[in-house]
């Protein structure tokens, strides 16, 4: 059974750091583009960081970069997502998701084959 289950979210000040959690089973990571994305309340859901393993390129969206650092643990099956000096502008239900190994998955969120349940993000004082 396929399943990706994130880890790692809650409340967190700003300027504060928070990592999030995604552990896949059911397929191996290293065949698939894996990433990131949120979606906050009125507003759609939207990419903020995509790893392609076909060519090894990083996206981020650009209201992250810089503060948002994607990284895989091939070993685990497990991607994370460091977020520091979060605003509270950050504030959404993060979801992890994967994808062909090919395209832009973070800005073609159609081509995502799998999708995790989410976890909240909440940045406030």
């Amino acid at each position: 059974q396929v399943q990706l289950v994130e880890s790692g979210g809650g409340l967190v000040q700003p300027g504060g750091s928070l990592r999030l959690s995604c552990a896949a089973s059911g397929f191996t990571l290293d065949y698939y583009a894996i990433g990131w994305f949120r979606q906050a309340p009125g507003k759609e859901r939207e990419g903020v960081s995509c790893f392609s393993s076909s060519d090894g390129t990083t996206y981020y969206a650009e209201s992250v970069k810089g503060r948002f650092t994607i990284s895989r643990d091939n070993a685990e099956n497990t991607v994370y997502l460091h977020m520091n000096s979060l605003k509270p502008e950050d504030t959404a239900v993060y979801y992890c998701a994967a994808g062909p190994p090919w395209g832009s998955m973070c800005v073609i969120p159609s081509l995502v084959h799998y999708w995790g349940l989410g976890t909240q993000v909440t940045v406030s004082s």
